[in-house]
């Protein structure tokens, strides 16, 4: 059981990709089964499924069986993670916009 937990993804390893924040987006806009995932890529069937076991260790997305097909909706909870972090850097970039807006403004 420990070797599972050991190969789980986070959050942070699984929007590292382009392909999975691409899948992410795509499954923000509808609910979509693999089929029509795997039509907005240049890349196999298997690929896609690779990319969506991992989103889905980070519980990112989850499937559910209808009818042969199996398809795949967003999760957004587990994003609050990443958006925390992402909120301790925000006050660095907004002192450097505020400076730059000072020295903008003061002609220099």
């Amino acid at each position: 059981m420990a070797s599972t937990s050991a190969q789980r993804h986070d959050v942070f390893q699984a929007i590292a990709d382009p392909t999975r924040r691409e899948v992410l987006r795509l499954l923000s806009i509808k609910e979509l089964p693999i089929s029509e995932i795997t039509s907005h890529f240049p890349i196999s069937r298997t690929a896609v499924a690779k990319h969506l076991h991992i989103l889905s260790e980070a519980k990112l997305v989850s499937g559910k069986k209808v009818g042969r097909e199996k398809i795949y909706q967003l999760h957004y909870e587990p994003l609050n993670e990443l958006k925390q972090w992402l909120a301790y850097y925000e006050r660095f970039w907004d002192n450097k916009l505020s400076m730059l807006q000072h020295y903008v403004e003061e002609g220099k």
